[in-house]
């Protein structure tokens, strides 16, 4: 049996700076905000809801039949609306959330239902995520590809834009040497309702700022992060309409 005790929530803002409207792109025929909600369902969670702050997405969503909360339009990050929704449902502090990103329109049902089981068995750390391998070797030098290093027991160590682990003789001649040492983190958290609410009163911390990372506010105020490889490769997601192209070219070859 699959561990099911948890709910969904997808992060939706209307007002993507690289594609406006980005939760309404068309892919196959339907929004973008009904394939990652579709995708979000197979996971077995206990409620999928969709974050917005916008009426656009919130009609769009009910007219497919789906879940939907509003939010305040001031939020600077996902986790911060994701902590209001937690407010809104009256969640009990020990319940776990997983975010998963409104422009993720193939993301595994698979690795929502890891990430969510991971914290579960994880009782001492108040929040878990993904990575995966980095397999060629032009990402590591890619600052649009987080990448993470993890100690034994998979707690997250440091987050960066820059390629980490550095290689020392290697990197400062742009080669890679151990590319299987590298690995690209996942954007998919899960979270326990009571530390989101925690979260956000953090005060952004400055590695925070020059990364822009969110995560790596919760390693500055002394938090844990427990990381996992993730078992399916993630999908493609969509920042730009390239990306959307790609993405309605991989849905008609998959017949998705």
């Amino acid at each position: 049996m699959h561990f099911k005790d948890f709910i969904v929530v997808i992060p939706a803002r209307y007002a993507s700076t690289r594609l406006p409207g980005k939760p309404l792109a068309m892919i196959g025929g339907k929004p973008m905000i009904q394939h990652v909600y579709e995708r979000a369902l197979m996971a077995d969670a206990k409620q999928v809801v969709v974050a917005t702050d916008d009426e656009r997405v919130e009609e769009a969503v009910k007219l497919f039949g789906g879940d939907v909360c509003m939010t305040r339009e001031d939020h600077v990050s996902g986790s911060d609306r994701l902590a209001e929704v937690c407010e809104k449902l009256l969640l009990k502090p020990e319940m776990i959330v997983v975010n998963v990103q409104g422009d993720e329109p193939f993301i595994s049902p698979e690795n929502i239902r890891q990430v969510a089981e991971n914290l579960h068995q994880h009782t001492a750390f108040p929040m878990a995520t993904l990575s995966t391998p980095i397999t060629e070797s032009g990402e590591v030098f890619n600052s649009n590809v987080v990448k993470v290093v993890a100690d034994e027991q998979g707690k997250a160590l440091y987050f960066s834009r820059a390629p980490i682990p550095w290689q020392r003789g290697a990197f400062e001649e742009q080669r890679v040497q151990d590319i299987e040492h590298c690995q690209r983190h996942i954007g998919i958290y899960a979270y326990r309702a009571g530390f989101l609410a925690e979260y956000v009163k953090m005060s952004p911390a400055m590695i925070e700022r020059m990364e822009s990372l969110e995560q790596l506010r919760v390693l500055a105020h002394g938090y844990s992060i427990h990381v996992e490889q993730a078992s399916e490769a993630p999908g493609l997601g969509v920042d730009t309409q390239a990306d959307l192209e790609a993405a309605e070219q991989f849905y008609r070859k998959h017949r998705l």
